[in-house]
C-alpha cells in the first residue's frame, strides 16, 4: 500500500472535477487534483461518443474526439459499415481497385496500431500482381466503434462482415500483424471455409495456450511480465491508467525507448518513421482509449476457447497456404517459441528474417517476401532456418 501512496501523491494537479461515493454511501465532489487510493481499483466503463452520421458508406460521416458525450460531434472521414449487432467498423482501401484485382487480402493491425498502419509492399509488385487490400480499424480503435462484448470469435466475424459487406467473395486472404495475430487464429478456427491463404508476422504469443512446454517458458520473464500486467488489468484498472497518464514518472513511452523490447533494427525502424506512435500519451489520456487497449490485451492473452497448436490444416489439398514469419532477433516474442510453434503445426510454413526484429513489416524486402510466397507460393531460401538448428541457416 505505501508504493500506491507513493504514487499517488504524484498526482498531476487540474484534473477536472467528478464525484464519487463517499462513506455510507454518500456522494462527495471530487475537487480537482483529489484523489483517493480507492480510485486506483475503478473499473470505468468506456466513455460514450456521439456521432454526427452521414452516409456511412461514403466519405461523409463524423469523426470521433477524446471529448466528453455532450461535446462529441465532429466529422469522421473514413468509410465505414454497419456490423449485425449495430457496430460501426471503418476500414481503408489501398492497392489496385477491387475489380480488377486478382488477388484481395485483409491486413490486420496490432495493439495500439489502426487501419493507417504501413505495410512497405513495393507498390510496384502490387501493380503487377493486382493486389487489392483492406485495412481496417479493429473494434475500439481509431474510427471504428468498440465492442463490449469482444472475444476471439467476434474478431473473427468482424472481418467476415467486413468481407461480406465490400463483396471480396467466398474466399480471401488475411494477413496478421503482431497482435493483430489473435484474431488471425481466430479465422483459421471460426472461418477456415473463408480463407484463401494466410500470414502471420511477428505474430504474439500467449503464454496460456495448454499445449506450450513448461521447460520452455519457466525461465523467459516476459511470462511474469504479462502475468502482472493481466492482474493489473483485471484487478486495478484505474491504477494502471493512472500510471500512464501521470506525469512525474515517465510510463507511457517507457517502451517505445526500451532496448529490451526492441532490437537495433527496430530501433532504427522508430528514428526514421514519422509519426510513428505505440502507446503516446496523448492517445492513452482518452480513458476510451486505454480501457480498448486494456480489453484487447484481455482478450489476446487471457484464457482461450480453443488452443491454436491443435488446430487442423485449412488446406489439407494445398488449395491454400498458411505462413508463420518471425524476426530472428524480436525481443518482444522469442524465436524459441515460434520455433515450437512451428514444431507442434507442420503444416504453417515458418520463415525467419536472420536480423529482423519485432517490426519487420516495415522492410520493403520482407513485406515482398512476404506476398510473393502468401499469394505466388515462392519461398525466399534464405528466410527458410532449418529445422532444429539453435541458430538461422541463411542461403548465401
Amino acid at each position: 500500500m505505501r508504493f500506491l501512496y507513493y504514487f499517488a501523491a504524484c498526482i498531476s494537479k487540474g484534473r477536472s472535477a467528478t464525484t464519487t461515493i463517499g462513506q455510507k454511501g454518500a456522494r462527495q465532489t471530487r475537487k480537482p487534483g483529489y484523489f483517493s487510493p480507492l480510485h486506483l481499483f475503478e473499473d470505468r466503463k468506456p466513455e460514450k461518443h456521439t456521432y454526427k452520421m452521414g452516409n456511412i458508406s461514403g466519405g461523409e460521416c463524423g469523426r470521433r474526439t477524446s471529448k466528453s458525450m455532450d461535446e462529441s460531434e465532429c466529422e469522421i472521414a473514413s468509410p465505414r459499415i454497419r456490423l449485425k449487432d449495430g457496430r460501426l467498423l471503418a476500414y481503408r482501401e489501398t492497392g489496385v481497385p477491387k475489380e480488377e484485382a486478382n488477388f484481395k487480402i485483409i491486413i490486420v493491425h496490432g495493439f495500439g496500431s489502426s487501419k493507417d498502419m504501413s505495410f512497405s509492399a513495393p507498390q510496384g509488385l502490387i501493380e503487377d500482381l493486382k493486389i487489392y487490400m483492406l485495412l481496417y480499424d479493429r473494434a475500439g480503435y481509431a474510427d471504428s466503434d468498440p465492442n463490449p462484448q469482444r472475444s476471439l470469435k467476434s474478431e473473427a466475424l468482424d472481418i467476415e462482415q467486413l468481407a461480406d459487406q465490400l463483396d471480396l467473395g467466398p474466399k480471401f486472404y488475411v494477413i496478421g500483424v503482431s497482435m493483430g495475430s489473435y484474431p488471425t487464429w481466430s479465422c483459421l478456427q471460426y472461418i477456415p471455409h473463408r480463407l484463401q491463404g494466410v500470414a502471420l508476422v511477428a505474430a504474439v504469443v500467449n503464454y496460456r495456450w495448454p499445449s506450450l512446454p513448461k521447460s520452455l517458458i519457466k525461465d523467459d520473464f516476459r511470462k511474469g511480465l504479462v502475468k502482472i500486467c493481466l492482474f493489473v488489468l483485471k484487478h486495478m484498472p484505474g491504477f494502471l491508467y493512472w500510471w500512464m497518464t501521470q506525469k512525474c514518472i515517465p510510463s507511457a513511452n517507457v517502451m517505445e525507448k526500451n532496448t529490451v523490447f526492441f532490437s537495433e533494427r527496430d530501433q532504427e525502424v522508430l528514428k526514421r518513421t514519422p509519426g510513428f506512435e505505440l502507446l503516446s500519451e496523448n492517445k492513452i489520456e482518452q480513458r476510451s482509449v486505454f480501457d480498448n487497449l486494456r480489453g484487447d490485451i484481455l482478450v489476446g492473452f487471457s484464457k482461450w476457447e480453443f488452443d491454436p497448436l491443435k488446430l487442423n490444416n485449412p488446406f489439407p489439398k494445398d488449395e491454400g497456404s498458411v505462413h508463420l514469419w518471425v524476426g530472428y532477433e524480436d525481443k518482444v516474442v522469442p524465436v524459441e517459441l515460434q520455433r515450437h510453434v512451428m514444431g507442434e503445426l507442420p503444416w504453417i510454413k515458418y520463415h525467419e528474417i536472420p536480423h529482423g526484429g519485432h517490426l519487420i513489416v516495415y522492410d520493403a524486402e520482407v513485406c515482398e517476401s512476404i506476398l510473393r510466397a502468401l499469394l505466388l507460393n515462392e519461398e525466399p531460401a534464405k528466410y527458410i532456418p532449418l529445422p532444429g538448428t539453435p541458430k538461422l541457416i541463411t542461403a548465401s
